[in-house]
């Protein structure tokens, strides 16, 4: 048996709700209990995927990585050194 129970919302976060409806005849209830479980994590971090993500952050704070630009210079250097063109100039022949 459902229990009722009253909650105070304001009205921004009332029209949220209303725009995470599946249906207009879908209930609160039903919003909300879907937003709690997904925002649970069924399947939390493991040990091995924290250290990855540690060093991760460790690499960046010391400056190693590579910008877009950077990487996408090196994909330019790989395409042309294959043919000497850029894709652009392989494409209009």
């Amino acid at each position: 048996m459902a229990a009722t129970t009253t909650i105070c919302l304001e009205p921004e976060v009332k029209e949220l709700l209303n725009g995470l409806k599946i249906h207009p005849q879908e209930s609160y209830n039903s919003v909300v209990k879907r937003l709690a479980t997904n925002a649970y994590d069924w399947e939390p971090l493991s040990e091995e995927s924290i250290k990855q993500i540690e060093e991760g952050l460790r690499d960046y704070r010391e400056g190693k990585f590579f910008t877009h630009e950077e990487v996408w210079g090196e994909i330019e250097k790989e395409r042309r050194g294959r043919t000497g063109k850029t894709k652009v100039e392989e494409c209009t022949e």
